[in-house]
């Protein structure tokens, strides 16, 4: 299996791959953060795991749509403004699974998209670059 391909004169890592870090990064996330929080609540596990499974597919569908059409705002907000489309989507996700993914309160959904963020950022420069650099040099 290779480990880049390349899509438009542009190197990317294998999307099997990089689906599989992400549902691992956001699975991790929102464990860690329905164990530290007392006002965000899952079910059972198979909501759990169909909770990360809908917030991964918004991220790679919508999320990049909502991006670009509040691009003007989150420049003029040096990049706050980000978070918030990861609140929208938290919230999206609260209204479709209904009683059985629960986010009680505007704060603790506003920190857990940020911690999110933070994650997609990490998981980003911390494992997908240096593994693309590191797999383009070979």
């Amino acid at each position: 299996m290779k480990y880049i391909t390349k899509e438009k004169n542009e190197y990317r890592l294998n999307k099997v791959l990089d689906s599989i870090l992400y549902i691992t990064g956001y699975t991790i996330v929102l464990f860690l953060v329905d164990y530290i929080f007392n006002s965000f609540d899952i079910d059972n596990y198979w909501y759990f795991l169909l909770t990360v499974l809908i917030i991964y597919v918004l991220n790679k569908t919508i999320k990049p749509i909502i991006v670009r059409l509040t691009l003007p705002i989150t420049a003029i907000t040096f990049g706050l403004f980000y978070p918030f489309i990861n609140f929208f989507i938290l919230k999206f996700v609260d209204f479709l699974l209904g009683t059985h993914f629960q986010i009680y309160g505007f704060w603790s959904a506003l920190l857990i998209s940020i911690v999110i963020s933070v994650m997609n950022f990490f998981v980003d420069n911390m494992i997908i670059k240096p593994i693309i650099r590191r797999c383009d040099n070979e």
